[in-house]
């Protein structure tokens, strides 16, 4: 069924729909207002989802909808009529580093057939991922920081202080980043954006290998539609603050409420992948304007044909 739902054309309409909202942040980079960068990503990624030939329902969103008016939980967008897609979003990857005209900033979104994605509240995830070429189990969400290091050291065949993780640079990680440090791996501490954090342990080319760390759980899906295309492994666990969260969890009907999820439970069949740079950073170029032109780059995956296409994009202003 994958196949046949996850055609060319979406990939082609993933890009339009990231790109959209992508060119519509950057009008807010560095002018040190969050709230606006992210309403401007929001009403051009929904405007573009609508003009698609899809029947949508977005599975992970901006909240449930009493908290969000537009592309909330449980909203369904598209033409009404061609494929039934669930669709997981962040229309602005990272407000605060684009209210900060800071790195990584990106519009994100997935695309899978309807009913096999995990609908995920919007609460906190811990978790823990790897990049593809090493043996199943190799990360595990129960061990230490310490020993995940050691355990992926031995598959890669190197020493610990050769492996890089990278951790959002939050206070609740300390121990974390401490454990990290005594088996003496590098640590790369990003300030904001761990969908991007998590594909990172899949491109060689960014020397990150491992992810640990607590982050949004919508997020946590998101990512595991980007491996689900380049490979990899992920564990999740949610994390609830309160009865508040742990309600929310089991209206959305998640009742295993210490369940530790990996890769294929969160999205359970093959997926389509998109990311088009706000601001630049070390997967993706941000949003320029020049000589009349806007120019984008997007990275667009598609895990029923394997492929990954960087997308360069450049029209009239």
């Amino acid at each position: 069924m994958s196949s046949e739902v996850l055609d060319r054309g979406l990939v082609l309409d993933a890009v339009r729909v990231t790109e959209a909202a992508a060119i519509a942040a950057w009008a807010l980079v560095g002018r040190g207002d969050e709230k606006a960068a992210d309403q401007a990503a929001v009403d051009a990624m929904r405007t573009a989802l609508n003009e698609q030939d899809i029947d949508g329902l977005i599975v992970i969103g901006e909240g449930e909808r009493d908290e969000a008016p537009m592309l909330y939980i449980g909203e369904k967008v598209g033409a009404g009529k061609g494929p039934r897609v669930d669709i997981a979003l962040d229309p602005l990857e990272g407000t605060t580093i684009t209210a900060k005209a800071m790195a990584n900033a990106c519009a994100v979104m997935a695309w899978a057939p309807a009913g096999t994605m995990l609908n995920a509240p919007d609460t906190y995830m811990d978790k823990i991922a790897c990049g593809p070429g090493y043996p199943d189990g190799v990360i595990d969400l129960d061990k230490s920081p310490a020993d995940n290091v050691r355990a992926l050291a031995k598959a890669k065949g190197v020493d610990p202080s050769q492996i890089t993780a990278c951790v959002l640079d939050r206070p609740r990680h300390a121990s974390i980043i401490e454990s990290l440090r005594e088996v003496g791996a590098r640590v790369y501490l990003i300030g904001d954006g761990d969908v991007a954090g998590v594909i990172n342990t899949a491109d060689p080319a960014t020397g990150v290998d491992i992810y640990i760390g607590q982050g949004g759980a919508p997020e946590g899906v998101l990512a595991c539609a980007a491996l689900k295309c380049v490979g990899g492994q992920f564990q999740g666990r949610l994390v609830f603050r309160n009865a508040d969260e742990r309600a929310r969890a089991q209206r959305w009907g998640i009742t295993e409420l210490d369940r530790k999820y990996d890769l294929h439970e969160m999205v359970q069949s093959d997926a389509i992948f998109a990311a088009t740079g706000v601001t630049d950073g070390a997967l993706l170029e941000g949003v320029k304007f020049k000589d009349g032109f806007v120019h984008t780059h997007t990275l667009v995956m598609n895990s029923s044909t394997r492929t990954v296409r960087n997308v360069y994009m450049k029209r009239p202003a």
